[in-house]
């Protein structure tokens, strides 16, 4: 794999691929709830179907941590991979494109063409360090505001899985007239101490790179790869599942290399792979932006706790799980279920896949999102 660039990130210049651009809060900055405004947010997202004439059918859906818009699609240029959710969206699949108009937008903070530390502020400078702090509900506002410039005043459903599921319930609480229809997978009401540690590590990862260089490090030969790339092994250590590890590695080598002799297990060489793969196409600063953000959810702050907030939602509420993840185990989905008044229980996507179950067992999540859809 070649040497990574300083950052991963989308820039101005690089191909558009099937993204639209939208920009938002010009006259009007967005008060942001750790304190300060932003002003002049821009928004990649992407769309697939028609818009009807009422504007009833749009469906937003939204991604995880490293996800982006490109949720549907083929790899091209200004799209590194297939859409993260292809076989999911599209004609005559679970989110039915002949039927649905559906939205993925690039969260706020993110790196693929919506406003984060790697953007390039008012001064002419990329932000850097000097982002400011955000959380699940400011991603949300600035999503409520794309929706208002699209002419979507409600949402035939509002579809997410890990830090998108956070978005999508606070989605509910926020803006309940707003959501229709709920589909929640893979998170809980609260991000839990043991996440929170998973973060903060992986956070430690990034800032202990040589190449940190306190966030700002776009105009430096090299950012801070190697951390996020340690980053991303340890994320990817509690996306997958003890089970799927070792049915796929066990204690098997990397090729020819012996362990003993300072050689890598296949393990090993896998954690390197996605981690430099990574690299290639986020941004550290983005990185720690948004895990930050996902260590902040709790959808009862300052609302009179968990209970009082989740009363709020109104829409028909589908929540799921994976049978594997030990990083929001079904528990965490069992209680959003006793929280939410109209929620029927929780469907069980059996899967060995962990937590990364939502993305890769696609059958029985299109199986699920095809039932919340009828």
């Amino acid at each position: 794999m070649t040497p990574a660039p300083n950052s991963g990130a989308w820039r101005p210049g690089d191909p558009f691929g099937q993204r639209k651009f939208a920009e938002l809060f010009a006259s009007r900055p967005h008060a942001l709830e750790a304190g300060g405004r932003v002003g002049d947010v821009t928004v990649a997202y992407e769309t697939w179907g028609t818009l009807n004439s009422d504007r009833s059918n749009a469906v937003l859906v939204l991604h995880a941590l490293t996800g982006d818009s490109h949720a549907a699609g083929v790899a091209e240029p200004g799209h590194r991979e297939q859409g993260w959710w292809e076989g999911i969206i599209g004609p005559d699949a679970p989110i039915d494109t002949n039927e649905y108009f559906v939205v993925c937008p690039n969260v706020f903070g993110g790196c693929q063409g919506t406003t984060g530390p790697a953007s390039i502020s008012p001064d002419g400078k990329a932000y850097g360090s000097r982002f400011p702090r955000i959380t699940i509900r400011d991603q949300i506002v600035v999503e409520a505001a794309l929706a208002d410039q699209m002419g979507i005043d409600t949402w035939a459903a509002v579809v997410g899985g890990s830090m998108g599921g956070m978005r999508a319930l606070e989605w509910a609480v926020s803006f309940p007239e707003r959501v229709k229809r709920l589909i929640v997978i893979s998170v809980g009401a609260v991000a839990t101490a043991e996440e929170i540690a998973l973060s903060s590590l992986q956070i430690r990862a990034i800032k202990a790179d040589t190449n940190w260089h306190g966030g700002d490090y776009y105009d430096a030969s090299a950012g801070p790869s190697v951390g996020l790339s340690i980053a991303r092994g340890i994320g990817q250590v509690n996306y997958r599942s003890e089970m799927e590890f070792d049915s796929r590695f066990g204690r098997n080598h990397q090729g020819d290399e012996q362990p003993l002799e300072g050689g890598r297990y296949a393990v090993e060489s896998y954690l390197e792979y996605h981690g430099e793969k990574l690299s290639h196409r986020f941004d550290a600063n983005s990185y720690i932006i948004l895990s930050e953000a996902m260590n902040h959810h709790d959808v009862g702050r300052g609302r009179g706790g968990s209970t009082a907030a989740l009363a709020r939602v109104s829409a028909e509420v589908t929540l799921a799980g994976v049978s594997s993840d030990h990083l929001y185990p079904l528990r965490l989905q069992q209680e959003l279920a006793e929280l939410i008044p109209s929620a029927a229980g929780v469907e069980v996507i059996e899967s060995p896949s962990g937590h990364d179950g939502f993305l890769v067992a696609l059958e029985p999540v299109g199986k699920i999102i095809t039932r919340a859809l009828q």
